[in-house]
Order: structure tokens, then C-alpha cells, then sequence
């Protein structure tokens, strides 16, 4: 059979693009998108159970980077939902004592409602128990099958209820419980395996082994990082057997029904992946938009997304997404979180101990998609202390105070008091600027870059780490002159001191123009305080200092806004138990 390629091989781009062009001014950091259009999407999540920190987590980096997106005013869709179908749902329903569609109702609505609490900008919410999902699925399914893809046959092996797939006997291991029983696990999850005999629709998988390799090493989808890069590779280099793509129908009544036999329902991670394009409009309307996808995922779902999923995408005559950023996961101090240890985290409590943007900074702060990530009160608590409470905080308290800055304005820049060519300035004029000051000022020009950087590298918590290490340049810059030490009466003092305030207002607005995507809330207050308006928070024509640089600045003078108190309220720690 002759396997088909479509345009998929002739497509070098990757997601994202270059966000800066090559002529970037070195003092004016402005940058402009292609007009692409792209969907970024989390998994859809398994509706068998309320939402828990790694779902927020999957969600908040894809909400992160959608909002940096719109920064740049760069168009784009972001879609997440949940995925309601599947054996396990089905039987947790029962055991419930709830019909499946209920359950899944209570469930969606949780995600839901947790993703709003979270501030997570979505543009789409699928559901797969909707009929335009269905509609998808079964042309997918179609098409798969009119290409000559799928074939019945008996198929046997062990079969984990949790994970909703089949595994090998290399896969599964025996195991004793609590009381002694032994039991087939899975040696990956531990999850329990059940022997199952019964006849499937079986996918010819094993026919695009080499064209999922060389669609990998040829970097036409790239896998980020690069360790879960290799992890795929290795897979493919190993056997890569058919996989079956249905369940007997008196066996998983929920499900959808294979088109044209209703003895059996659709393999649940068939119906699952096709939400990708069901919120593009498929079938028909999703050639504006596909392949130009970048998929979120975390790590124990990487197989499905970076084999299964392209090669039935290849099968269907469709191309493969272009990127598929991988993220691992967290534990709660030191342990895999479980129902059965009790140690699952909330992220709804969590938002109400440490506030909405204080949870999101941690976690995207934190989180490091190469490894596992902890989670425990006290880190979390000395985290967004020191960094949104101490450093960022305090610098607009120090630059904003009645007795440093009576007329409540941005401040003007005097040249003659921050030079800009320190050579031709030396021994003229006034000029007080140390050389730390335009390190500064230098670490300042290039955040911008280096934050989009690794925006696209999917290192967020670099970005943050950035932000922060400037954010306590700044503190050092204030320190460093102690302004309230200046006297107002001498003029050349005052003119210093409105200098001094100019540039940290200034280091400030970056600051909350960067620091929108990860905490809205609390960037949209800063600049507000700052009087930056709504129009003045994209980042295409961002201008830092042009006073500096012989420029009009249109901040200065300009009256600050209110002041509604502490930028952000240092959290408390939790009080010892009593005995």
C-alpha cells in the first residue's frame, strides 16, 4: 500500500516563528508576528474526577504563552476542554450511581469553573460528548477506513482501565496488594491490568514507523524539550506494533459508535485527539487554521500525542501539528501525588490561601518542563513573598510615595543627570549616573528580547527569572542613590531625583508589560498605578527611556494613577497546629 505524504513534507516552519526581526533596533525593542494564524491547545482533560494541580498547571503554560501572543497582537485561538468518553468514566458513573452524560455534566462544569477562577483566557471549550465532536470523529473515522487504514481482527493482551489502552508483556509486571493478592500492574503507573481477548478494529500503526521518524529528525514536528525529543525517537526505534482503535460495544457502551457498526465504539483516544480539530472546524472549515498547532501536554501522554497522533493524521491525509511543547509533572513534597496518600493539591484552595496570580506566578515560576516539580506552603509562600511582594512591590511603593514623588506624576528625565555617551560626557554637566546605572539600563533594553525568547523556547520560568533579576537591579539602583536623601531645594538635586524615579517608573512599566501573560491581575493594577492606559500595553512598539535615547517620552508628566494600596500583601504562613 502506497503510504500517503501530503503537504506536510514540504513544511520546515516551527512554532513559533522568530518574534523579532532582524534589524531589532538595539535600544528600541519593538517586534512584529506574521499574520499566521495558530491554535495552542492543552489535552483535553479526563472527566473522571475534579480538576487537581497538574491540569491547572497544563492550562496556565498554554494561557501564558496565548497571552504573550496577544502582546504582540498576534491573532490565535487556544482551546482546552474535557474528554468525556471512555471506559473509566463509564465506570466510575455507575459506581457513582450517576449516568455517565450527568457525570460528565458536574465534572466539565468543574473545569470550567476553575479555569475562570484561574483567569485562563481560552478562546475554545470542547466537550466530546457535543455533536459537532461526534460529527468530526466520525469523518475522521471514515476517512481513515476509505483509505484502507483499518481492519477487524482478534486482539488480545493487557488491557489498564486507567490509562484507557492496551500494553505489552514487556509493559506489565506482577505485584502483591495489602493484603497479599497479586495482581498485574503497569510497570509505568502501577495502575492495575486486566487480561481482555475480544475482536477490534486494529489500525496499520506499524506501517508509519519510518515516516514518523524521518517526519521527527527531519524537524518537520518538533518535540519540546529536547529529552522528550529523544524519549519519541526511542520509541520509534523499538517494535511498533498495529494498535487497536475499537472496543466491544457490550463491553464501553460510552463511547461513539464506529460508523456502519454499532457493535463497536471508537478507541477513546481516537475521539480524544480529533478535539483538535473539531475546534477548527472540521470537517471543512479547519483548512484556515491546521496544521498550524501547537499541542501542551504532559509527559504520560506524550506517546499518544507524538505517534498515534500524527500517524492517524498522515493516514487521514492530513498534516501533523507542527509542535507539541511537553511538560512533567508535580509532586507534593517529594511524593506522586494520589487520592490514596491523600496528598492531591487543590488548586482551588491554593488560590484562596495565596491568592489567583500568586498560585499561577508559582507554578509557572517554579515549573521546569524537563523534570517533576515540588509543591509544598512553605515554598510557595517564601517564592511569591520575595518576588512579587518584596522586589516588585516594594519598588512601586518606594517610587510611588508621597514623600518621594508629592505630585503623584511620572517624572521627567533630565539628560544632563543620566547622560547618554558617558565619554563625551565626562566632566561636563551634572551628569551622576554610575556605571552600575547603565548596566542597568542595558539589562533593561535587551529583557524584552530575551523574555520572548524564552517565551518560544518554552522556558517561562527563565523569562520570570529575568524579569526578577532586573526587578532587583532596579531596587539596587534606588538603594544605590537613596533619593529621599536629596534636597528638594537645590535644583540640580530635584532634577536627579525626578531622574532617579523616571528610569525605576520606567523599569516598572516593562516590568508589568511582561508580566501580563503570567499574572494579569496584578500587571493590570501595576500599570494602572503607573497610568499606563489600555492602548499602552501591547508589546509591538514597546519604547523603554526615550528620554535616553533624545526622545519624546508620553508618560511624563502624566498623572499617576490611584493608589489602591499594597501592590501585593505579603502572604502569611500557616499557624503550627496545636496538639
Amino acid at each position: 500500500m502506497r503510504l500517503l505524504w501530503p503537504v506536510a513534507a514540504r513544511r520546515s516552519s516551527i512554532w513559533p516563528p522568530p518574534l523579532w526581526g532582524s534589524r531589532c533596533c538595539p535600544r528600541r525593542q519593538s517586534c512584529s508576528f506574521p499574520g499566521r494564524r495558530q491554535l495552542l491547545s492543552t489535552p483535553i482533560f479526563y472527566a473522571n474526577g475534579s480538576p487537581h494541580i497538574g491540569h491547572l498547571y497544563s492550562a496556565l503554560l498554554a494561557d501564558a504563552l496565548h497571552r504573550h501572543r496577544e502582546l504582540h497582537e498576534r491573532g490565535g485561538r487556544f482551546a482546552t476542554g474535557t474528554d468525556e468518553h471512555g471506559l473509566k468514566i463509564q465506570t466510575t458513573a455507575a459506581a457513582a450511581g450517576s449516568l455517565p452524560q450527568h457525570f460528565c455534566d458536574r465534572v466539565s462544569a468543574e473545569f470550567q469553573e476553575l479555569f475562570t477562577q484561574a483567569d485562563i483566557s481560552y478562546t475554545d471549550f470542547i466537550r466530546t460528548t457535543e455533536p459537532r465532536h461526534r460529527r468530526a470523529v466520525e469523518h475522521f473515522w471514515i476517512s481513515l477506513q476509505d483509505q484502507g487504514w483499518l481492519y477487524r481482527a482478534k486482539y488480545e493482551g493487557w488491557y489498564c482501565t486507567a490509562e484507557e489502552t492496551f500494553l505489552a508483556a514487556s509493559q506489565v509486571t506482577e505485584q502483591s496488594d495489602s493484603q497479599g493478592c497479586k495482581h498485574m500492574v503497569s510497570l509505568e503507573s502501577g495502575h492495575q491490568v486486566h487480561w481482555t481477548s475480544e475482536e477490534n478494529y486494529m489500525f496499520k500503526l506499524s506501517e508509519f514507523q519510518e515516516p514518523l521518524l524521518r517526519l521527527l529528525q527531519e524537524r518537520r514536528l518538533t518535540i519540546t524539550p529536547e529529552p522528550f525529543y529523544q524519549q519519541v525517537l526511542q520509541w520509534l526505534k523499538q517494535d511498533l506494533p498495529d494498535l487497536s482503535v475499537s472496543r466491544d460495544r457490550n463491553r464501553l457502551q460510552w463511547g461513539i459508535p464506529v460508523p456502519g457498526d454499532s457493535t463497536q465504539t471508537i478507541y477513546v483516544w481516537v475521539d480524544a485527539l480529533v478535539n483538535y480539530l473539531t475546534v477548527v472546524g472540521y470537517p471543512g472549515a479547519h483548512h484556515d487554521w491546521w496544521p498550524a498547532a501547537c499541542h501542551i501536554v504532559g509527559k504520560d501522554i506524550l506517546k499518544f500525542h507524538a505517534i498515534y497522533w500524527p500517524a492517524l493524521l498522515m493516514a487521514a491525509e492530513l498534516d501533523p501539528p507542527e509542535q507539541i511543547l511537553v511538560h512533567s509533572h508535580w509532586t507534593a513534597q517529594g511524593q506522586k501525588m494520589s487520592k490514596s496518600l491523600g496528598n492531591v493539591v487543590d488548586p482551588r484552595a491554593c488560590f484562596q490561601r495565596y491568592t489567583v496570580d500568586g498560585f499561577r506566578y508559582f507554578l509557572l515560576r517554579q515549573g521546569v518542563p524537563e523534570r517533576d516539580c515540588d509543591y509544598y506552603d512553605e515554598k510557595v509562600i517564601k517564592l511569591v513573598n520575595s518576588e512579587l511582594a518584596d522586589v516588585l512591590g516594594g519598588l512601586l511603593n518606594r517610587c510611588t510615595a508621597t514623600s518621594l514623588n508629592p505630585s503623584g506624576t511620572y517624572p521627567r528625565f533630565t539628560e544632563a543627570c543620566f547622560p547618554k555617551d558617558t565619554g563625551a560626557q565626562k566632566g561636563r554637566g551634572f551628569g551622576k549616573a554610575s556605571a552600575e546605572d547603565y548596566r542597568l539600563v542595558s539589562s533593561m533594553e535587551e529583557l524584552p528580547l530575551q523574555v520572548s525568547r524564552d517565551f518560544e523556547r518554552f522556558h517561562i520560568y527563565k523569562a520570570l527569572e529575568s524579569i526578577v533579576d532586573c526587578a532587583r537591579q532596579t531596587n539596587g539602583f534606588i538603594q544605590r542613590h537613596k533619593p529621599w536623601k536629596l534636597n528638594r531645594n537645590d535644583p540640580s538635586e530635584q532634577l536627579w531625583l525626578d531622574t532617579i524615579l523616571h528610569v525605576a517608573l520606567e523599569c516598572l512599566r516593562v516590568y508589568g508589560l511582561l508580566l501580563q501573560p503570567v499574572i494579569p491581575a496584578t500587571a493590570d493594577k501595576l500599570l494602572t498605578r503607573l497610568g499606563v492606559g489600555p492602548s499602552e500595553r501591547s508589546l509591538s512598539n514597546l519604547t523603554f527611556l526615550s528620554r535616553y535615547h533624545d526622545e519624546q517620552c508620553p508618560f511624563e508628566g502624566r498623572n499617576l494613577g490611584s493608589d489602591t494600596g499594597l501592590l501585593f500583601p505579603k502572604l502569611e504562613k500557616p499557624q503550627a497546629r496545636s496538639l
